[in-house]
């Protein structure tokens, strides 16, 4: 008998992998948590229906969402990280020798520990002792926090269920109260495809646009996510996430990446017209 599971995009979209075996399922006070096993894309972690990673794909997202900000301020010390209990976005940022702490705040003590357990290669970074773990509720974390954060990166899941308070006016505005005075907030930010991301992707940005005076949008290729057409969002108080980079000091870094170049993190920026117009249309 084949199994298979099967994530619904749309109400008239599915997406659907053959899958090996479960290998761990649970149920914590937030969510159901699985984690599955698979020929094409390894193992993958689902939480309440919902692909948040694959071990064949995860890197693009994680290395997008840490060294776009990284590069603009390689010299950042002190992080945040909300949510992000995989730990793939940890990883990427111990790959920094001057990031000197991080502040990972995740609601879901039971996703850690599945992931510790079950997918080693992006939680096997976790006990760095660098990393200080804080389980709780990021929108309440952040409220205690004023003039703290180089770089505060939203690792969220989708706006509703335990990410849901990550999306909201209060929640941005205390990031950017929690930042120093040139720092940067990156946030998951949706897809533009499919109707009910757009919407989602349009409030975030008319709330991010309300608190930060540079906002800007930058696209990645997924392959499991949603239309894997998606977007993360640029909230800086000072910096430009083109203008105002040197491209060559992080070059002479030396990371080695599969997905993110200094060439790429520009491009990124130039979105499509459609996308651009969504944008407009909420700014």
């Amino acid at each position: 008998m084949e199994l298979w599971f099967t994530e619904q995009h749309t109400p008239n979209v599915h997406f659907s992998i053959k899958v090996d075996r479960q290998i761990y399922t649970g149920r914590s006070e937030f969510q159901r948590i699985d984690i599955f096993e698979s020929k094409e894309f390894g193992r993958f972690l689902v939480l309440d229906g919902y692909m948040m990673l694959t071990e064949k794909d995860e890197f693009i997202y994680h290395e997008m969402i840490v060294h776009v900000p990284m590069c603009v301020k390689p010299d950042a010390k002190k992080i945040l990280v909300v949510g992000g209990g995989d730990g793939g976005t940890v990883r990427e940022l111990l790959r920094y020798d001057t990031v000197e702490h991080i502040d990972l705040v995740e609601i879901d003590e039971m996703v850690v520990e599945a992931c510790r357990e079950h997918l080693p290669q992006t939680a096997g970074c976790l006990g760095d002792s660098r990393v200080s773990i804080h389980y709780e509720d990021g929108l309440k974390f952040v409220r205690h926090c004023e003039d703290t954060y180089d770089i505060i990166i939203v690792d969220s899941t989708d706006p509703f269920g335990p990410g849901e308070g990550l999306f909201t006016k209060e929640f941005y505005g205390n990031c950017y109260k929690a930042l120093h005075e040139d720092g940067i907030m990156v946030n998951q930010h949706e897809s533009p495809f499919y109707k009910e991301d757009a919407y989602a992707m349009q409030r975030a940005h008319k709330r991010i646009v309300e608190s930060f005076p540079i906002s800007r949008v930058y696209q990645l290729h997924i392959p499991t996510y949603p239309s894997g057409h998606w977007l993360f969002g640029f909230a800086a108080k000072k910096r430009h996430p083109v203008k105002d980079v040197d491209w060559k000091a992080w070059e002479a870094l030396g990371i080695q990446t599969r997905y993110y170049n200094t060439h790429l993190h520009a491009g990124s920026f130039a979105l499509p017209n459609y996308v651009e117009k969504m944008l407009r249309d909420v700014e």
